[in-house]
């Protein structure tokens, strides 16, 4: 296997597409095709099923997966002693959350970027189970999570802080400088996030207890949920940090309800897994300027 189409392989599995690993890696589009296609032929398998205009790995392919991502990361650290290159690179596929990405991370994405331009950052949106099978899979180099429990079976994890949450409503809300009960809120309207998000399915489960149906009006993202609530279409739930301005502004009023669950943002890679020097700088940077934000 040369390394060259194993560089190729993983830019194709990572962005599962053809066109767009062309023009990352800056060749043909037809050259990408033959490269995988002579990788294939030297293991004797297929290593993407082609649905129409999309593709997805296989078996063979998501098991070559991390051997491949490992080779890269070695030959890179490989070139780099011999060099004496002492400048961090390699390529870091991050699992995160739209909750820690634009609320969190940015200094942490502007750090690298400026610092450690030869460090190829990767960034894929996914939350819970999703996160940590990719991490088990090796399709993630590391993921951070948002959950009440801190281990997680196949994983290390690294608590970089507790997550405060934040009852919140439109001002003027008839529960404002009350301290409602859970019957009070279940008969509110309900805005959240989609299922799988851990502080959505934890405040569900709390006014579940009660025995009475719980509805929720979802939104894709967590600025349409800001944006729902302080236009006065309910209450959510969400982490004190994304509405943070919010309430500072007045365009959000935070209503007098702990939740009786706490959780913890953490960062998390695969149990057993040697960390790369770049990737270790990644965490160490990441608990750095996480633990600082408080």
């Amino acid at each position: 296997m040369e390394l060259r189409l194993l560089v190729t392989f993983e830019k194709v599995a990572t962005v599962l597409s053809f066109t767009r690993a062309a023009a990352d890696l800056r060749y043909a589009q037809s050259s990408v095709t033959s490269q995988i296609r002579a990788l294939e032929s030297s293991l004797g398998t297929e290593l993407f099923d082609r649905l129409g205009s999309r593709i997805r790995l296989t078996e063979a392919g998501e098991r070559l997966l991390p051997y491949a991502r490992q080779i890269i990361e070695l030959t890179d650290e490989a070139r780099a002693a011999v060099t004496g290159t002492a400048e961090p690179a390699g390529s870091l596929t991050v699992g995160t959350m739209e909750s820690l990405t634009s609320y969190r991370l940015s200094p942490l994405l502007e750090y690298f970027h400026h610092r450690y331009p030869k460090v190829r950052l990767s960034l894929r949106t996914t939350i819970g189970d999703e996160t940590r099978q990719a991490l088990r899979q090796g399709t993630y180099d590391v993921g951070f999570l948002m959950e009440r429990e801190t281990e997680h079976t196949g994983l290390e994890t690294e608590v970089l802080t507790v997550e405060p949450l934040a009852l919140v409503a439109a001002p003027g809300h008839p529960l404002a400088g009350r301290h409602p009960e859970k019957a009070d809120l279940v008969r509110q309207p309900l805005l959240a996030l989609e299922p799988g998000c851990a502080y959505r399915d934890l405040f569900e489960q709390e006014l579940k207890s009660l025995g009475e149906p719980v509805e929720f009006m979802e939104f894709g993202t967590i600025e349409a949920t800001k944006r729902a609530a302080a236009a006065g279409l309910g209450i959510s739930l969400l982490p004190e940090v994304t509405v943070a301005a919010e309430l500072a502004e007045g365009s959000l009023q935070r209503l007098l309800w702990e939740p009786p669950f706490t959780l913890r943002t953490q960062l998390a890679w695969r149990a057993g897994k040697r960390l790369p020097a770049h990737v270790r700088l990644f965490v160490e940077q990441a608990r750095k300027l996480v633990s600082e934000q408080g």
